[in-house]
């Protein structure tokens, strides 16, 4: 993917972002379950709507994932991600309201931590009382 030296081409980061991902056939929600990035979110990157996007380092997070995804040198983007929104980028905090940030239906990871922490859970406080008993 070219830098872009031509201001319309550098001004849509978002649209570039997302004609590569079309290119290379990668869905956004195999790159959402990838990274655990709603798919909001990445919507919001593809339409250069920073403001929807968490700001500072995490966008930098995100950008830099997405790039990963979907084939593109992470570092160079997140250096076009920068020159394209120095604000937006670099800006301390969260721009996102809490309600935002999990709007995707639940992964399956949900399940697996439960029956996890079932089986976890039960030998510690085994281990422990056997530990402790023999004092």
């Amino acid at each position: 993917m070219d830098a872009g030296h031509s201001p319309d081409r550098s001004s849509d980061f978002g649209g570039r972002m997302k004609r590569l991902r079309e290119e290379r056939g990668v869905a956004l929600r195999a790159i959402a379950e990838a990274t655990k990035i709603s798919v909001s979110s990445l919507e919001a990157l593809e339409r250069n709507d920073v403001s929807r996007l968490p700001g500072g380092i995490f966008s930098r997070g995100l950008v830099r994932a997405y790039a990963e995804q979907v084939g593109a040198d992470p570092e160079k983007t997140v250096r076009e991600f920068i020159a394209r929104f120095p604000d937006e980028s670099t800006a301390i905090g969260t721009r996102v309201s809490v309600h935002e940030i999990d709007t995707d239906p639940p992964s399956q990871f949900a399940p697996r931590l439960i029956i996890t922490l079932a089986v976890v859970v039960p030998v510690a406080a085994l281990i422990v009382w056997a530990v402790l008993s023999r004092r």
